[in-house]
Protein backbone atom coordinates (compact mmCIF):
# COMPACT_ATOMS: atom_id res chain seq x y z
CA UNK A 1 0.00 0.00 0.00
CA UNK A 2 1.15 3.40 -0.70
CA UNK A 3 1.48 6.10 1.48
CA UNK A 4 -1.10 8.08 0.23
CA UNK A 5 -3.43 5.00 -0.21
CA UNK A 6 -2.76 4.87 3.35
CA UNK A 7 -3.29 8.23 4.42
CA UNK A 8 -7.08 7.58 2.45
CA UNK A 9 -7.32 4.96 4.82
CA UNK A 10 -6.62 6.22 8.16
CA UNK A 11 -9.20 9.22 6.98
CA UNK A 12 -11.52 6.36 6.67
CA UNK A 13 -10.88 5.11 9.69
CA UNK A 14 -11.15 8.47 11.68
CA UNK A 15 -14.61 9.00 9.94
CA UNK A 16 -15.77 5.75 11.59
CA UNK A 17 -14.24 6.26 14.94
CA UNK A 18 -15.58 9.65 14.93
CA UNK A 19 -12.17 10.52 16.08
CA UNK A 20 -12.44 14.48 15.26
CA UNK A 21 -9.27 15.76 15.97
CA UNK A 22 -7.37 13.14 14.07
CA UNK A 23 -9.36 13.54 11.20
CA UNK A 24 -9.14 17.20 11.29
CA UNK A 25 -5.20 16.34 11.26
CA UNK A 26 -5.66 13.74 8.22
CA UNK A 27 -7.80 16.07 6.09
CA UNK A 28 -5.16 19.19 6.39
CA UNK A 29 -2.69 16.24 5.25
CA UNK A 30 -4.76 15.00 2.23
CA UNK A 31 -6.01 18.71 1.33
CA UNK A 32 -2.25 19.54 0.64
CA UNK A 33 -1.20 16.30 -1.26
CA UNK A 34 -4.26 17.06 -3.35
CA UNK A 35 -3.28 20.77 -3.53
CA UNK A 36 0.19 19.57 -5.25
CA UNK A 37 -1.28 17.31 -7.35
CA UNK A 38 -3.70 19.70 -9.13
CA UNK A 39 -0.88 22.72 -9.01
CA UNK A 40 1.86 20.36 -10.21
CA UNK A 41 -0.42 17.99 -12.37
CA UNK A 42 1.18 15.17 -11.47
CA UNK A 43 0.45 11.67 -9.10
CA UNK A 44 2.41 11.81 -6.12
CA UNK A 45 5.03 8.98 -5.13
CA UNK A 46 5.44 8.25 -1.56
CA UNK A 47 8.87 10.61 -1.30
CA UNK A 48 6.43 14.07 -2.18
CA UNK A 49 4.24 13.02 0.08
CA UNK A 50 7.21 12.48 2.72
CA UNK A 51 7.91 16.24 1.56
CA UNK A 52 4.91 17.43 2.71
CA UNK A 53 4.67 15.57 5.71
CA UNK A 54 8.14 17.38 6.48
CA UNK A 55 7.01 20.46 5.19
CA UNK A 56 3.84 20.14 7.56
CA UNK A 57 5.74 18.83 10.52
CA UNK A 58 7.81 22.32 10.53
CA UNK A 59 5.47 24.52 9.99
CA UNK A 60 3.46 23.50 12.83
CA UNK A 61 7.09 23.32 14.82
CA UNK A 62 6.88 26.89 14.23
CA UNK A 63 3.39 27.96 14.58
CA UNK A 64 4.49 25.87 18.37
CA UNK A 65 7.19 28.94 19.02
CA UNK A 66 4.95 31.47 18.44
CA UNK A 67 1.97 30.01 20.08
CA UNK A 68 3.98 29.46 23.19
CA UNK A 69 5.31 33.04 22.98
CA UNK A 70 1.85 34.38 22.80
CA UNK A 71 0.71 31.89 25.98
CA UNK A 72 -1.81 29.81 23.78
CA UNK A 73 -1.47 26.60 25.58
CA UNK A 74 -4.66 25.36 23.87
CA UNK A 75 -3.28 26.13 20.04
CA UNK A 76 0.34 24.78 21.49
CA UNK A 77 -1.81 21.51 22.17
CA UNK A 78 -3.51 21.06 18.87
CA UNK A 79 -0.51 21.88 17.14
CA UNK A 80 1.90 18.84 18.93
CA UNK A 81 -1.56 16.36 18.16
CA UNK A 82 -1.24 16.92 14.72
CA UNK A 83 2.68 16.75 14.50
CA UNK A 84 1.66 13.62 16.40
CA UNK A 85 -0.56 12.42 13.68
CA UNK A 86 1.26 13.89 10.68
CA UNK A 87 4.94 11.37 12.36
CA UNK A 88 3.00 8.17 12.10
CA UNK A 89 3.52 8.33 8.41
CA UNK A 90 7.56 8.95 8.09
CA UNK A 91 9.49 6.32 8.05
CA UNK A 92 11.93 5.18 11.45
CA UNK A 93 14.33 8.03 11.39
CA UNK A 94 18.28 7.39 11.16
CA UNK A 95 20.34 7.13 14.15
CA UNK A 96 23.27 9.61 13.77
CA UNK A 97 26.10 6.35 13.03
CA UNK A 98 23.64 5.82 9.71
CA UNK A 99 23.61 8.95 8.57
CA UNK A 100 27.25 9.40 8.87
CA UNK A 101 27.72 6.39 6.76
CA UNK A 102 25.13 7.26 4.77
CA UNK A 103 27.39 10.80 4.37
CA UNK A 104 30.42 8.86 3.81
CA UNK A 105 29.52 7.03 0.96
CA UNK A 106 27.59 9.57 -0.98
CA UNK A 107 30.93 11.81 -0.51
CA UNK A 108 32.95 8.83 -1.65
CA UNK A 109 30.90 7.79 -4.55
CA UNK A 110 30.23 11.14 -6.04
CA UNK A 111 34.12 12.05 -6.09
CA UNK A 112 33.50 15.38 -4.01
CA UNK A 113 36.99 17.26 -3.29
CA UNK A 114 35.85 20.24 -1.29
CA UNK A 115 32.85 22.36 -0.52
CA UNK A 116 32.29 23.66 -3.74
CA UNK A 117 31.11 19.78 -4.73
CA UNK A 118 28.36 19.81 -1.68
CA UNK A 119 25.22 19.82 -4.49
CA UNK A 120 26.54 16.65 -6.08
CA UNK A 121 26.74 15.03 -2.47
CA UNK A 122 23.33 16.30 -1.50
CA UNK A 123 21.50 15.41 -4.34
CA UNK A 124 22.72 11.97 -3.77
CA UNK A 125 21.75 11.82 0.01
CA UNK A 126 18.06 13.64 -0.69
CA UNK A 127 16.49 10.51 -2.43
CA UNK A 128 18.12 8.44 0.16
CA UNK A 129 17.70 10.42 4.02
CA UNK A 130 13.69 11.59 2.71
CA UNK A 131 11.96 11.02 6.19
CA UNK A 132 14.44 9.77 7.92
CA UNK A 133 16.84 12.04 8.84
CA UNK A 134 16.70 16.10 9.20
CA UNK A 135 17.79 17.23 6.10
CA UNK A 136 19.58 20.51 8.01
CA UNK A 137 21.66 18.12 10.33
CA UNK A 138 22.53 16.58 6.71
CA UNK A 139 23.56 19.16 5.49
CA UNK A 140 25.95 20.68 8.04
CA UNK A 141 27.31 17.09 8.54
CA UNK A 142 28.55 17.15 4.86
CA UNK A 143 29.32 20.98 4.97
CA UNK A 144 32.15 19.63 7.91
CA UNK A 145 32.93 16.54 5.97
CA UNK A 146 34.05 18.43 2.83
CA UNK A 147 35.22 21.69 4.56
CA UNK A 148 37.71 19.39 6.65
Amino acid sequence: MSLKERVHEDMKAAMRARDRARLSAVRLLLAAMKQKEVDERVTLADADVLWIIEKMIRQRRESIAQYEKAGRKDLVDIEQFEIGVLSTYLPQPMSESEVAQAVDGAVSESGAAGIRDMGKVMALLKPRLAGRADMGRVSALVKSKLSG
